[in-house]
């Protein structure tokens, strides 16, 4: 079974992160570069408290690796997208900013 939000853009499905599924939808809803974004799996960690952060971290072959941590757990993003590392980045900081 296979679920789709955002223009079949985000691909749900298992669990989100809290917090993490608005800012998914506003970064495609503003970013046309941005083709997917493919949330994976998640994992506790003791260094996630606070505010959700993003941080892009490697390339993939059609776009980024993302990890999003929020309230003790760890979420990889897989984002298909012809943007650079300091555009994405800057796509999630934008988006982030648009929710508050």
């Amino acid at each position: 079974m296979r679920l789709r939000a955002s223009q079949g853009k985000l691909k749900i499905e298992h669990s989100i992160i809290e917090g993490l599924r608005p800012l998914l939808e506003r970064l495609l809803q503003d970013n046309p570069a941005v083709r997917s974004v493919i949330p994976g799996v998640i994992r506790p960690v003791r260094d996630a408290r606070g505010a959700l952060k993003v941080r892009v971290t490697v390339p993939t072959q059609n776009g980024w690796k993302a990890i999003a941590l929020s309230a003790g757990a760890r979420q990889e993003l897989f984002v298909s997208t012809t943007l650079s590392r300091q555009e994405l980045e800057l796509a999630f900081a934008r988006a982030a900013e648009r929710l508050k």
